[in-house]
């Protein structure tokens, strides 16, 4: 795999099923090319804050997951287009929406990933 002194690994190359079950952050799995995971919220008024969230920080980012509103849980993507596949820069995606969960204000109950 290519080096990238940011990532440890090319941003932009598709990865293998074994680069992306070994880089994956955590609560996140790999299958069938994409990159997913679900979060689950409290509320409905929740879920969708933090996806007003994510948006912004993919829009600053400049790589965008789908992003999927099932009342009170929130399903992610990461796939590339381009790459056909799961590249870095959705690995570094979903890191930082773990980031971003992480650090989000949660609700009185809190939230589960």
């Amino acid at each position: 795999m290519a080096y990238d002194s940011r990532m440890g690994y090319d941003p932009d190359r598709k990865l293998t099923d074994g680069d992306v079950h070994d880089l994956k952050p955590a609560g996140w799995w790999g299958d069938d090319g994409l990159l997913f995971r679900e979060f689950t919220f409290d509320s409905y008024q929740a879920g969708v804050d933090f996806a007003v969230q994510v948006a912004a920080l993919a829009e600053e980012r400049g790589h965008h997951p789908d992003i999927h509103i099932f009342y009170r849980r929130v399903k992610l993507n990461y796939f590339t287009h381009d790459a056909g596949g799961v590249t870095g820069a959705d690995i570094a995606g979903a890191q930082a929406v773990n980031d971003l969960f992480d650090l989000a204000a949660r609700p009185e109950g809190g939230a589960e990933g």
